[in-house]
Formats: structure tokens, sequence, C-alpha cells
């Protein structure tokens, strides 16, 4: 899960409508004809790859077609409310909801969403001669059934990385007061006793040299999701507890008494180390979302942080809007022993692969005009200037494209760490119920941020909730 911070693009839409293979406009207008005077209607998050689906890609499409394309962006929390209760309902509103990679199995199994591979095999006139669904990088496998058919378009798909300012870690005065502190080497981290030392060095360099600095982010709001998700999809892994410790073999264990890991050493240790990061972290931290973790990063405030991929072109580019242009370096999370090989072996993995897909409904009124849509926004050509705008990349090609290599260099290797080493970072796990296992569980992980109950002790409870409402579900026998 992740932010809802949106970007102005639509300044590159009449390059992006000018710049259409003249194959493809044929196609295009051709495939359209039938259906000008449509109009489609989707609803997504307010992040800056689906803000560029409105400002960009959608006016591009309705050039090309006559289609036009009306698209929501919103809350995450109402995104899923309208989209679900839309479906629910069957009252046809919206003809493309986005669909986050974790939620997709619960859509699946409500049979929600269209099936997009059968359909267009289904209607070969409706297929688009620049559309492959082959070019997606392997991160379209989290959309498809068991048969291996798609059913929801990438259209973003990135990493949570560690993002750490260059011109404090190669400051000469810095590297030198911190290797008289601790003597070490100012590097990025590669284990959480590294990266909690730098984090307590800069917090206190901060504090004594009068700057509004601290050594780390945390999303730690006390009463939202993003702080849950944090914990379970980007710091517990790098411990070694991987899907929220819920083993599914062992008949959907939580409890460490009953095979699971929820509520484990590791857990524990997990926990107590973040919490430790969220009390030298800046004191927007506990009403921190995905959101204000990278605009605090942004805005010059920690010299280091684990942020959502897909601010980071912004944070590293766009000097409007940052104060740290120029000076942010990406590396790879910082990793207990043993949890680098798991991810190697693919026996685990060392954070978040985040990212989602647009679906569309069966309840939609217009699935042809929307397949249509849906085969634009995912065709190799449109790839390069979106990734470039919104650090993103759904199609293999899109690496070699020279405007994202260009940017590759801009964002220090951001590009070829997600290509080379995305296979270490997973989605979450394909669990049905996974807003019902966060409902029931997250009270008590806010009243342990609250300091209502000690971290050991919430871990207890949570792994007890989780497997009492799994229970309740029918999957725990």
């Amino acid at each position: 899960m992740r932010h809802e911070l949106g970007i102005s693009l639509a300044a590159l839409a009449v390059g992006l409508m000018t710049s259409v293979m003249p194959a493809k406009a044929d196609f295009w207008s051709d495939a359209g004809a039938k259906y000008k005077g449509v109009t489609l209607h989707g609803v997504t998050e307010s992040t800056p790859p689906s803000n560029y689906i409105k400002d960009v890609l959608a006016p591009a499409f309705e050039k090309s077609t006559g289609i036009k394309v009306e698209i929501e962006t919103t809350s995450w929390d109402q995104m899923y409310d309208k989209a679900i209760k839309d479906m629910e309902a069957k009252t046809g509103i919206y003809d493309m909801v986005y669909i986050e990679q974790d939620i997709i199995y619960a859509y699946l199994a409500r049979d929600f969403l269209v099936d997009i591979t059968k359909s267009l095999k289904d209607d070969p006139s409706l297929k688009a001669p620049g559309y492959d669904e082959t070019h997606f990088t392997t991160f379209a496998n989290y959309f498809k059934n068991g048969d291996g058919d798609l059913f929801g378009i990438p259209m973003e798909a990135f990493i949570k990385l560690y993002l750490y300012r260059t011109d404090l870690f190669n400051d000469p005065a810095v590297k030198e007061a911190f290797k008289k502190e601790t003597g070490k080497d100012l590097v990025p981290a590669k284990t959480h006793e590294e990266y909690t030392q730098i984090a307590e060095f800069f917090t206190k360099w901060g504090k004594d040299n009068g700057k509004e600095l601290w050594g780390t982010t945390a999303q730690a709001h006390t009463g939202h999701p993003a702080s849950w998700y944090e914990f379970f999809e980007s710091v517990a892994p790098t411990f070694g507890v991987y899907n929220w410790g819920i083993d599914a073999s062992k008949n959907y264990a939580a409890s460490v008494a009953n095979g699971g890991a929820m509520n484990s050493d590791k857990a524990k240790a997990a926990l107590k180390y973040w919490l430790h990061l969220r009390d030298i972290a800046p004191p927007e931290s506990q009403a921190s979302t995905w959101t204000e973790v990278a605009t605090t990063l942004a805005a010059g405030r920690v010299a280091q942080g684990l942020v959502y991929g897909e601010n980071a072109a912004w944070i590293a580019s766009d000097a409007e809007k940052s104060k740290v242009v120029g000076n942010v370096g990406v590396a790879l999370p910082p990793v207990e022993p043993g949890v680098m090989e798991d991810a190697e072996s693919g026996k685990g993995y060392i954070g978040y692969y985040d990212g989602g897909a647009f679906g569309l409904p069966v309840t939609s009124k217009n699935k042809e005009a929307a397949l249509l849509f849906l085969q634009y926004i995912g065709q190799d050509s449109v790839q390069g200037d979106w990734a470039v705008a919104a650090p993103r990349i759904t199609n293999t090609a899109t690496y070699d494209d020279p405007k994202v290599i260009e940017m590759d260099k801009k964002l220090n290797g951001y590009y070829t760490m997600l290509k080379n080493d995305g296979k270490l970072f997973a989605g979450a796990p394909p669990y049905p119920f996974h807003a019902q296992v966060r409902e029931a569980t997250a009270p008590i992980f806010y009243k342990i941020l609250l300091g209502e109950v000690s971290s050991d002790d919430g871990l207890d409870q949570m792994a007890a909730a989780a497997e009492a409402e799994l229970k309740n579900l029918g999957y725990r026998k």
C-alpha cells in the first residue's frame, strides 16, 4: 500500500497525442468508430501513475478513438469503497477500477472482474496490434488466475526502497564526525544495526547543530493502515518474517504455538527495531502515511528512509516539490543475516513489490470500449514517458527506452535496481482474506503504537486475533 500524492502532467499530453504511430492510429480510429460518443468512467487512487493516466493517456486515447475517458482520482480508502460498492450493487458506474496487488485475490474469489485474455481471444477485432500481454514484466503474474489469464492491465509497479541523502553521506565534515563517534565509515546501511546507528547519529547531529534534521523516516500513523503495512510488508520481512507470519501450510497458523510467526521472536525484534526508529524520527512520523513519508524526505528533514519507489523521480528531480534534488541515493533495505539468502533462493523476500492494475468490472456497461482503453495503456509505445513521469515499469521494453536510461542516471540507478533486484521483493501474499485479517489485527497494532499495550503482548494478541478471524472465515479448521 502506498501514497496518494499527485503530479500535474497535462503538459505531456500534447507530446503523447502527436507521437502515436500512424499504423496504430488507423487501428484505434477504426476500432473506436463504433463507440464514438461513449464515455468511460474509472476510479483510482490519486498517485503519480494514476494522474498520468488521467492527464495524459485518457486525452490521447480520446483523440485517437473518439471515446471519452473520465478518471476519478481519490483517496486510497475512498477508491476501494466506491469500486467495491459499485461491483457489489452491480450498478455499473465504473468501467475501469484500480486493483492493488494485494486485493486481486479477493476480487477473483468474488468474480468481480472480466477475463481480459479470454475476451480478446473471443473477439479478435478488439485486439490492438501494439498490445501484447507477454510484454509485461513478471509483475503481471499477480493479476492472473490459475489458468494464466490476465484480469488486470498493470499500470504501476515499483519497490519500496532505501533512499538516502548523498549530500549528507558525502559531506566530509559529517563523515568525519560519524567516524569519530562510531569508528565506522558513513555508507548506506546493510544491516539493521548499521541503519539504527546512522539514524541515531543524524538525529543527534541535527539537534546538536540546530538543524531540522532527523535520522530516519517512519510510516507510523497511529490510526491508519499505512503503519500496519509498513511493519508487515516492509520491516518484518527484513527480519525473516514473511507473509505476515501466517503459514498457509500449517492450517493458516499465525501464532508461534500453532506453527506461525506473527508473534515470533523475529517479529518481536522487528517491531522493537521499528518503534525505536519511530521514536527518533521527525515528530510528524506518528501521523505519517505513505504520502507524508515521501514529503518528509523531499523536505530535507531526514537523512534516510524507506520510501515507495513511485516517489523517487519527483523527490530526486522536481525542484518545485523537493529540496533534495540531485542528492538522492538508492539502496536495498537493510536485512538480518540469512534474509538475503532467502530472497535469492525464493524462500523469502526483502521488501514490498507494490503496484496495481486497471481491471474491467463484469458490471461495466461499456466492456468493449473499456477493453480498447486498457490495451491502450498497456502497449509498449506509451510506457517510456510514463516511466519518466512516475517511476513505474510494467513492460520489459521500457528499461531500454532512451528517456528511461537517462532518468536512471538522475535517480542513481533506481530503474537498474528495479530490473536487476526486483526479484528480491514480493507483493502481498495471495490471501483472499487480506482485508479481514488486517482489520482484525490493526486496532491492536494501533494500541501498540499509542503505548496502550507492550509490543510483545500486542503481537501475541494480534496472532490470536488473526487465527480467530481465519477460523471464523473458514480457513482454519
